[in-house]
């Protein structure tokens, strides 16, 4: 079956986050992580079905439902998960900031790599704990971990370590010798491992399967949070529908005591789409990723030949979203340089950098879109 990827749909003057945010400009939104593709038609499909049935009711995960995603993670990843470690979350990022409440007291530390998606650095200082960040080191073309500052910032405060797999802004798939060093590291030191695993099923390398931290070994499951979710991959992150999976049942015990009070219940509509993502809609994820990967090549090609000035510095190996090294520009704030110009893209100062060192460019869209805005940005350099 052929699915369309080509067609833009119009989200001017709807309820999209991302292209509210230029509302009566004629700027293409490329930054917020999520994509101008319709959801699948078989997601879709369900979601009618359940809308027909007319009842809103409180809602509970069925056993279909968690047979879904149980199935999805032994075919993709070989993994065995007992449907009793899942906690079910209305959003990632809620599960970010339950992780920080229940691991990590007030004054006590949050330690993870940066540049890295916001709500890693902002999530902490929500509750008055302590964001800490060592620097990713680009070496010949790839981004690694500094072991050695990474060590020097290990204090007795430091409780959890967030960890983004695969990475998002650099789009980088960790290798299995990489994520059983940074256990043993966690092991060593008494950490809580959180692996934010969203991307987990947009690997753009295939050579580059996808190893969820918690399938290292039976120690570092024990001490390792694991957050998923349909969103990213079947765009559907406005359905608020994600998952923790917690093997320990006394770490599952306190986090889902951080949970109550505050944390709101999935809805019934979440159910249904994460069911049928993950039991519907292999064949579209497929060749969604057929079309991301044409995309980065796409994106790779023009920026070497057009856009002097501007650098990938490492492969684009997961995700749809591309960091991209602008500081040879030499622009205080190339965000709004390039928005002049008609093109919306994220600035770095939110992923822990100076502002003028990066942007992150979301490619997840329509090729006539990106190719427009590819376009606009070669006019914005022109303009320097």
């Amino acid at each position: 079956m052929k699915f369309d990827f080509d067609t833009p749909p119009e989200r001017r003057d709807t309820d999209s986050q991302k292209w509210q945010k230029y509302a009566g400009r004629d700027v293409l939104p490329l930054w917020v992580a999520d994509m101008d593709f319709r959801s699948p038609p078989a997601l879709i499909a369900a979601l009618h079905q359940r809308v027909e049935h007319g009842v809103f009711g409180y809602a509970r995960p069925t056993r279909s439902t968690t047979e879904a995603f149980v199935a999805a993670c032994a075919q993709r990843y070989g993994w065995t998960v007992d449907p009793a470690w899942l906690v079910w979350l209305p959003g990632l990022v809620v599960g970010l900031n339950v992780v920080t409440a229940a691991c990590a007291a007030a004054g006590e530390e949050v330690l993870t790599l940066a540049p890295v998606y916001p709500p890693f650095l902002s999530t902490p200082r929500h509750g008055g704990r302590v964001s800490t960040q060592v620097m990713w080191a680009l070496h010949a073309g790839r981004w690694e971990i500094d072991w050695t500052a990474l060590e020097r910032a290990v204090t007795p405060r430091t409780k959890i370590f967030l960890l983004c797999n695969p990475h998002n802004p650099l789009a980088r798939v960790w290798r299995r010798e990489e994520l059983v060093r940074l256990a043993e590291f966690c092991l060593r030191h008494g950490l809580l491992l959180c692996s934010d695993e969203i991307h987990c099923d947009l690997i753009l390398d295939p050579a580059l399967p996808h190893l969820p931290t918690a399938t290292l070994s039976p120690e570092i499951a024990a001490r390792t949070i694991t957050l998923m979710a349909p969103s990213k991959t079947y765009n559907v992150p406005g359905l608020g529908t994600s998952l923790a999976i917690i093997p320990d049942a006394a770490l599952r015990a306190q986090f889902v005591r951080a949970t109550a009070g505050i944390v709101a219940e999935v809805t019934c509509l979440g159910y249904t789409a994460c069911e049928a993502a993950y039991r519907d809609c292999e064949p579209w994820r497929q060749e969604l990723l057929a079309t991301l990967r044409g995309h980065r090549d796409l994106l790779t090609g023009w920026v070497a030949r057009e856009l002097p000035g501007v650098k990938l510095e490492a492969p684009l190996e997961a995700t749809y979203l591309a960091w991209l090294d602008v500081a040879a520009l030499g622009l205080a704030d190339p965000v709004a340089h390039f928005e002049q110009h008609g093109v919306g893209l994220s600035d770095g100062v939110y992923f822990g950098e100076p502002r003028g060192r990066h942007v992150r460019l979301n490619f997840g869209c329509p090729q006539s879109t990106l190719a427009e805005a590819l376009a606009r940005m070669k006019t914005a350099l022109r303009a320097l």
